[in-house]
């Protein structure tokens, strides 16, 4: 049915600024369009109340006219079924909203135009003023596909531009679109008052709306709505409630409505190639990665190319780097006068810094990797072939994500369990999302791996420590399904989960998309952990290098008159300096409980620092052991291999206090970022508690029978 037309207009060239929403269906697009809007001139923040993050971007539309784009979180339709979606949902229908738009812009995947339009249709029924970004039009002419844009203006009754967003093409017609004179839509898509029309009169009375399908809305959407006044809130409560509605059949009837006019649409605008009947590229490719065994088989098999490469490559830029930071030392060392602020600056600011820089070209390939599994689409193949095996453990495929996203860092990752629509698998998710290898514990097995694991080749290419790193990250995976198992027969909910994922179409990687990924990544890994690292340093340095009352003096005296080398003496005093400092009383302290995993009492110490961050393991074991041996003509990794057990005589770092070691940090929750986020997540501490105390057990216990066996 067609409401009487309204000739109302809106001119945004009139105003200085404007507000415009970026809404789609996730994989649309929609973010790419934001980056190519708004270029570096963006932010990142928290929706006002919630933890969901919103990116903000400012640009200019013309010299006079400056748009303020907000990119709301992926959504299907107007009906909320997770935290992310509640949010678009919010900012479009609360006129009070901060973040509502002056206009919306749909962003749309042409490729699957039917499925999109469905909430395009839903917005143009609010009588939000919006236009219609047809994405990937590239995709859609490659496939001899074609889509008449100005007969499906005409239909929708708004404005459609074709775009690329990743090719950057369309942009500025977009940008010219804004600022023209915006009809408010004119149309009722479909007459949602014939499904209920009596609620809707009564709902009418109540709220001032500004179309039946808002009053619809408020009426299926009443329990996720919070900005009505309490009065009005106590009304349409009493309304509903004298009604016998079935929610459900509701939205069904809408749906149904929706898609026979969403299909007629198509037919008219859309003429398709694929009545030929031959197969795309991306449906060939699908039917062997996403096979049920095969797909599974391809999926280990590019980790392990990704692990063996991670090895491979970066040990020659490491190589480099650890060098490079040997002649700084060395040059510090002899080019400064003697005294505190030297000793400062080579054993504790120099030393921890070489601990982070040098797992720079590790961190870089892993991030590269990643980013380009995601840009080419095989992510999403990922999520849906690992659904069935999921749902044993208590999750979904949407839980494939943030396990995912855990390899590069556990606090965005959690945050993106957020798509989980149930309440179980959600919590779930973000209790064993921590138990998954993150970037931060990459130094720490990289470091021991070399130290215990040795570095010959299987086949004359796969070498041992490629496969023990990419085994840690197998074991951390298995521990998350374990763990989730356990908490599915531990939380009860009766709530029905539901996995619905649109599999995009393959995509060469967007380079420069990459070569941003790993920028970005690798300067919060440098920038967040190098603060931490080198704050720690110093306060190492200091604790390693100072001594309750006399203690260095009477270690000093104690070898005046001692007959042993000189280069020997040195080295004995060094030690024994170290094990007397403020430092190594500390880790005497807490020997005796980690004893039985094979750490002494320097280990000890980096467990306790590395509560802060676990990647400042190997800031601390650098300031450690350049405290107590001063030749800086080694790297750490030598020194380490140098250091022997005094009880045994053998080095200390053998195959069995590796692994011990290894294990402990795969397991042990030794992040207080994670901690905080999931609290903030999940509004309570019982969850960060629990997830401490759990991780903290299966990790001693976890070292404690590995060291036994092997030592």
């Amino acid at each position: 049915m067609r409401v009487e037309p309204s000739q109302s207009f809106i001119d945004f060239s009139e105003r200085s600024f404007i507000k415009v929403a970026l809404v789609g269906n996730p994989n649309s697009g929609k973010s790419t369009l934001f980056n190519a809007f708004t270029g570096l001139n963006q932010k990142t923040g928290n929706f006002p109340g919630v933890t969901v993050d919103k990116k903000t971007g400012i640009a200019k539309l013309s010299s006079s006219v400056t748009a303020v784009f907000v990119d709301l979180p992926g959504t299907y339709s107007l009906y909320p079924k997770s935290i992310d979606e509640r949010v678009a949902f919010d900012v479009l229908c609360n006129t009070n909203n901060e973040d509502h738009p002056d206009v919306t812009i749909v962003v749309a995947d042409a490729s699957n135009l039917k499925r999109n339009l469905f909430i395009v249709s839903q917005i143009i029924d609010l009588k939000i003023p919006v236009i219609l970004a047809l994405n990937m039009m590239d995709m859609v002419e490659k496939e001899g596909d074609v889509i008449d844009t100005v007969r499906l203006s005409e239909k929708l009754g708004v404005k459609v531009v074709g775009i690329s967003a990743r090719n950057k093409e369309g942009i500025e017609a977009l940008k010219q679109a804004l600022i023209e004179p915006l009809r408010v839509p004119q149309y009722d898509f479909i007459d949602v008052k014939e499904i209920a029309p009596d609620l809707i009169d009564k709902v009418n009375a109540v709220v001032k709306v500004k179309s039946d399908f808002e009053a619809f809305q408020i009426i299926n959407n009443f329990s996720e709505i919070t900005y009505f006044d309490k009065e009005t809130e106590e009304k349409i409560a009493t309304i509903l409630s004298a009604s016998t509605i079935d929610h459900n059949k509701l939205q069904s009837e809408e749906t149904m409505e929706r898609y026979h006019v969403i299909n007629r649409i198509v037919k008219e605008c859309f003429t398709s190639k694929s009545a030929v009947q031959t197969k795309s590229f991306t449906h060939k490719l699908d039917s062997v990665l996403t096979h049920r065994i095969w797909g599974y088989v391809i999926f280990l098999i590019i980790l392990f190319f990704i692990f063996q490469t991670i090895f491979f490559l970066a040990a020659y830029p490491m190589e480099w780097i650890e060098n490079l930071f040997m002649l700084l030392s060395s040059f510090a060392a002899n080019t400064l006068p003697q005294g505190e602020l030297s000793n400062l600056f080579v054993n504790g600011i120099l030393a921890g810094l070489s601990g982070v820089v040098v797992f720079v070209p590790q961190i870089a390939l892993l991030f590269a990797f990643i980013s380009i599994l995601e840009d080419t689409g095989y992510m999403a193949r990922v999520s849906f072939i690992m659904d069935k095996l999921m749902r044993k453990f208590g999750l979904n495929g949407r839980s494939v994500i943030p396990l995912v996203s855990g390899v590069a860092c556990a606090v965005p990752a959690i945050m993106s369990a957020r798509t989980i629509s149930n309440w179980k698998e959600r919590m779930i998710t973000i209790m064993v999302t921590p138990l998954m290898s993150c970037s931060a514990r990459l130094p720490v097995y990289t470091l021991l791996i070399s130290l215990v694991v040795p570095h010959d080749r299987i086949l004359g290419f796969f070498n041992y420590q490629g496969i023990i790193l990419m085994s840690m990250y197998l074991i951390g995976f298995i521990a998350a399904l374990s763990a989730a198992w356990v908490f599915k027969l531990i939380l009860k909910a009766r709530e029905k989960s539901y996995f619905i994922m649109e599999l995009p179409i393959y995509r060469t990687p967007q380079w420069r998309t990459v070569g941003l990924t790993i920028y970005d990544k690798v300067k919060v890994f440098l920038w967040e952990a190098g603060k931490v690292i080198v704050a720690i340093s110093v306060i190492l340095w200091f604790l390693s290098t100072h001594a309750p009352g006399d203690r260095f003096a009477r270690i000093e005296k104690k070898y005046t008159t001692s007959e042993i080398p000189e280069g020997e003496k040195e080295s004995k005093i060094e030690s024994e300096k170290l094990e007397a400092s403020y430092a190594g009383i500390l880790g005497k302290s807490i020997e005796p409980a980690i004893a039985p995993l094979g750490f002494d009492w320097k280990i000890g110490i980096s467990l306790v620092t590395s509560f802060a961050a676990r990647e400042v393991f190997v800031g601390t074991m650098a300031t450690i052991y350049s405290a107590g041996n001063k030749d800086n003509t080694q790297t750490i990794r030598d020194k380490m291999r140098a250091e022997v057990n005094p009880k045994t005589g053998l080095p200390q770092f053998s195959i069995a206090v590796g692994f011990s070691l290894m294990l402990f940090y795969a397991f042990a929750m030794q992040c207080m970022s994670t901690l905080a986020v999931v609290y903030r997540e999940t509004k309570n501490w019982k969850w960060p508690v629990l997830q401490f105390l759990f991780m903290g057990m299966l990790a001693y216990i976890s070292s404690l029978i590995v060291y036994q066996m092997l030592k």
